[in-house]
């Protein structure tokens, strides 16, 4: 067998981590050409999320800039909006259909929507899986201790089922954010094709880190097979 790092089992990683690759230059390119279109309804990001909470009855949520680029998202510990200064201070299209795809999560967490509270109580696990899960695996194959290894895929399918469950989140939000925004008239005809494209790639991101988490679960349970017990 090939060492830990370098073993064929790589492959499998490939195409996931691809998709990646590509997800991350999709989101960057249509961020870069819808931040450039100005909307007609001429609100910022932040005037934007606010006045959806307040439609939905949301009073108990904060609008804060922060920095970073596309670092926008729902802090559901302190019910903090938080928008990258682009989304925050912007008058773009791009702006409308993130900071009220961050409102969605919003929306999601005063209506207890199941999913979102699911990813809540895996998150522990997922934090733990994420730093603890390769070193555990990758001492228990080097001194052959099955055990060990068993660990260590278990805390990352922690981190794998936190993903999983990321996704229906996710998706859900983009689509309250798209009925809103519609609905509130806040975007016209033309310009909602292009919100949602925003929102599409946005997603895509998270589909590629979830088929890259699979497939390094997959890869650790091969390289499980292979040991002896």
């Amino acid at each position: 067998m090939f060492p830990f790092f370098f073993d064929g089992t790589m492959v499998l990683l490939l195409p996931a981590m691809a998709l990646a690759l590509y997800a991350q230059s999709k989101v960057k390119r249509a961020y870069k050409k819808y931040s450039q279109i100005d909307s007609s309804a001429g609100l910022t990001g932040a005037e934007t999320a606010r006045r959806l909470l307040r439609e939905n009855g949301i009073v108990d949520v904060a609008v804060e800039e922060t920095g970073g680029t596309l670092s926008d998202h729902y802090d559901p510990r302190v019910k903090v909006v938080r928008l990258s200064s682009g989304i925050y201070r912007g008058h773009h299209l791009a702006g409308l259909a993130v900071a009220a795809h961050e409102v969605g999560h919003a929306i999601q967490h005063a209506g207890g929507y199941f999913a979102l509270n699911l990813r809540h109580t895996f998150l522990p696990v997922a934090n733990i899986g994420s730093w603890a899960s390769f070193p555990l695996f990758i001492i228990g194959f080097m001194f052959q201790s099955p055990q060990m290894v068993d660990i260590g895929i278990l805390l990352y399918a922690g981190v794998v089922g936190f993903q999983l469950i990321t996704l229906p989140v996710e998706f859900n939000a983009s689509s309250r954010a798209m009925a809103q925004l519609v609905d509130g008239q806040y975007l016209q005809a033309s310009e909602a094709a292009h919100a949602k494209k925003v929102l599409n790639a946005a997603a895509l991101t998270y589909v590629a880190a979830t088929a890259t988490a699979v497939m390094h679960l997959v890869r650790l349970l091969i390289l499980r097979q292979g040991m002896r017990d």
